[in-house]
C-alpha cells in the first residue's frame, strides 16, 4: 500500500522528522486560505501514487493567495501520469541550498534491508552514477547504529551541523521503516535549508500483508475497479497500459504470455493470473473483467493441468453466448482434456492454437488490424 505524499509526511512528523507547512485540500478556495495562513510563496503539489509530477504539469508555485487559488484550479481534475488529480497539498516554498537522497527499502538478493543515500537528489536514483550513491545493508535487529552514520556522513562528504543533522534522521527513517512495515521509506529530495535538513517529499509503501497490525495509518486503495473485482474472486490482476487483455494460468506462464506479447511488437494491458484450480463461474467473471477494460483483443494462454481445459472452453462459451464478445479471442489451450476443451470450442466456432509464439504472434496481429 502506497501512501500519498501529504499522508508520508504527517507520518514523519510523528516521528520528529522536519517537513515543510501546509496541509492536503480538495478545492481552490481552501488552496487560497492555506496560502494566506502558512504565507506566501507556496508550492501546489498534485497528490496522485505516481512520480515524475513536475514533468506532467502537477507541481506549480504561487506568490499570492489568489494565485494558489488559480494554480489549484488548474492541477485539479488534471491527470498526472495517467491518474486524475483529486487533491493537492499546498505548503512553503523552501529556499533549497542542497538535494539529498536517502531512503531505505527491502533488497530481495540479500534479503535485508538497505540503506541508500546519495549527495545528488531530487532526481530518480537509477540516473545517478553508482560512485555517489552509498548503500549498506542493515542488520533488522541492530538497525542504524552511530557508526554507521558517521561512515555514511563521511562518505557523503557531509560535516558540521548538516552531518548531525543527518545521523539524527537516519535512526528515525529505520524506525519508522521497521515500526510501519514499510517496503519503502524515501525522501527525495531532502532539502538542506539553511542548517535544517528537511523532507521536501515523501514516498511510503507498506507490506499489505501487515496492514492488519497497522490500525493506525490510513486505508489507501488505489486499485482499479478490475483490480478489485479481480481481488474479489481470488485473482491475482494488474492493470497495465496496453490493448491485449491476457489471461494465463499461473504466475510464470503469466508473465511469459506479456514478455512474448512485447517481443512480437504488442502491448499487454493487464496481468491476469487465473491459475490455481479456477472453476468455469470464476473464470467467466475473469473473462468479463477483461472485456469491461475494453481492450482489442482477448489472449488466453492455458497449459492445463489443474486448471482444465474443458473448464476454459466452457466459460468462453458461456461468456459469448450470455454477454456477447466484440473483440477478437485468441486461445491457446494445452493440457488436461485437452481434447474436451477443444472439441468444445470448435462447436461453438472458435479455433485454438497449440504453440504459445504462434498464438500470441496473432493476438498482436489482431491487435494492430482493430486499431
Amino acid at each position: 500500500m502506497k501512501l500519498y505524499e501529504y499522508m508520508g509526511k504527517e507520518l514523519f512528523a510523528r516521528y520528529g522528522l522536519t517537513v515543510p507547512r501546509g496541509k492536503m485540500v480538495t478545492s481552490p478556495d481552501e488552496a487560497a486560505a492555506v496560502a494566506a495562513e502558512i504565507g506566501a510563496p507556496v508550492v501546489i503539489k498534485s497528490q496522485v501514487l505516481s512520480g515524475k509530477r513536475g514533468k506532467g504539469g502537477g507541481i506549480k508555485f504561487a506568490d499570492t493567495p489568489e494565485q494558489a487559488r488559480e494554480a489549484a484550479s488548474q492541477v485539479l481534475g488534471m491527470t498526472v501520469q495517467g491518474l486524475k488529480v483529486e487533491m493537492v497539498l499546498v505548503e512553503e516554498k523552501l529556499a533549497i541550498d542542497h538535494e539529498f537522497y536517502v531512503a531505505i527499502t527491502v533488497d530481495g538478493a540479500v534479503k535485508a534491508p538497505v540503506l541508500i543515500a546519495s549527495a545528488r537528489g531530487g532526481m530518480d536514483i537509477e540516473d545517478v552514477p553508482d560512485e555517489f550513491i552509498v548503500k549498506e545493508h542493515l542488520d533488522v535487529y541492530l538497525g542504524v547504529q552511530p557508526y554507521l552514520c558517521r561512515e555514511v556522513c563521511r562518505r557523503l562528504g557531509l560535516s558540521g551541523v548538516t552531518a548531525r543533522e543527518f545521523a539524527r534522521l537516519l535512526p528515525i527513517l529505520y524506525r519508522i521503516f521497521r515500526e510501519k512495515d514499510a517496503e519503502l521509506v524515501e525522501i527525495n529530495p531532502l532539502v538542506l535549508s539553511g542548517e535544517k535538513l528537511i523532507a521536501a517529499d515523501a514516498k511510503v509503501t507498506i507490506d499489505d500483508e501487515a496492514l492488519y497490525r497497522q490500525k493506525d495509518l490510513p486505508l489507501v486503495d488505489d486499485r482499479t475497479e478490475a483490480e478489485r473485482q479481480a481481488h474479489a474472486l481470488g485473482l491475482s490482476y494488474v492493470q497495465l497500459d496496453g490493448n491485449i487483455a491476457v489471461m494465463a494460468n499461473g504466475a510464470g506462464i503469466t508473465m511469459g504470455t506479456l514478455d512474448i506479447i512485447q517481443h512480437y511488437g504488442g502491448a499487454p494491458a493487464n496481468f491476469l493470473d487465473a491459475g490455481g484450480g479456477t472453476g468455469m463461474e470464476a473464470t467467466a467473471k475473469a473473462l468479463e473483467i477483461l472485456l469491461s477494460t475494453n481492450p482489442r483483443v482477448i489472449f488466453i494462454n492455458i497449459f492445463g493441468g489443474i486448471t482444465r481445459c474443458d473448464d476454459v472452453a466452457r466459460a468462453l462459451v458461456k461468456v459469448k453466448q450470455e454477454k456477447g464478445i466484440n473483440v477478437p479471442v485468441v486461445i491457446r489451450l494445452v493440457g488436461t482434456n485437452e481434447e474436451e476443451g477443444v472439441r468444445i470450442l470448435r462447436e461453438n466456432g472458435i479455433e485454438a492454437y497449440r504453440v504459445m509464439h504462434e498464438a500470441a504472434a496473432k493476438a498482436v496481429e489482431l491487435a494492430r488490424t482493430q486499431a
